[in-house]
């Protein structure tokens, strides 16, 4: 718990990437019309969750009006709206909304981490972001020792966690592993399952690319491997 709050410490000061600095504060100081009375987080967004959990959670990056004016992973937009209804229905998550920090939000064996920390313009981070960004999340991975499951939500995700397990000698081929919505990937004897899934993303529930029923699969699915374990 310790080593991630001093993770967590180094995250919320980090001023890597200018472009994306210069975006989150301004967004920050322009606001949202339906949060104009609010005070922005505005910085670097850390992982939330169990330090204990065994399921892993990977996004792409805070929303512009979400996590980056919450502080809180996956909180104050439409996709924490479905995310985190989806972990309530399975069991992941105390409550099925997540509107602030302080809203007494727990989640259990659960814990959410992303590729990039800061809010990226048009929510494309660049190569060079993810580059700068992707330590925060190798060393999440190596403190969070119990992990069973790791969820990858979206492509992006998807690629940076097993090009992490390709650098680290853990698989042979990134190609040997094809994105699909909940799909399960075996990635070696001592690694944890890897299940793809479609972002949460408003592009694809609002389109029933995603629904909830589908959502609610994938970590239906995480459980019944849990339980195994």
């Amino acid at each position: 718990m310790k080593a991630i709050q001093i993770l967590d410490s180094r995250i919320v000061i980090c001023r890597q990437c200018p472009r994306l600095v210069e975006y989150r504060e301004e967004v920050g100081r322009v606001k949202r019309r339906a949060f104009r009375d609010q005070d922005y987080w505005a910085k670097p967004v850390p992982g939330f969750g169990d330090p204990l959990a065994r399921l892993l959670l990977i996004g792409l990056a805070p929303g512009a009006h979400g996590a980056n004016r919450t502080g809180r992973m996956f909180t104050g937009d439409s996709s924490g709206n479905f995310l985190y209804r989806a972990l309530f229905e399975t069991g992941f998550a105390s409550q099925p909304t997540s509107v602030s920090r302080n809203d007494g939000l727990v989640l259990t064996d659960a814990y959410i981490s992303a590729v990039v920390r800061c809010a990226p313009p048009d929510n494309k981070p660049r190569p060079e972001e993810i580059r700068n960004c992707r330590p925060y999340l190798e060393t999440e991975l190596e403190l969070l020792r119990n992990v069973k499951v790791v969820v990858a939500l979206g492509r992006v995700a998807f690629d940076i966690y097993l090009s992490i397990l390709r650098e680290r000698g853990k698989i042979a081929r990134r190609s040997d592993f094809v994105f699909a919505h909940n799909q399960e990937h075996c990635t070696g004897p001592d690694q944890p399952l890897l299940i793809s899934s479609f972002h949460p993303s408003q592009q694809n529930t609002s389109t029933g690319k995603l629904t909830d029923a589908m959502f609610r699969e994938v970590f239906l699915q995480a459980r019944r491997h849990l339980s195994r374990s």
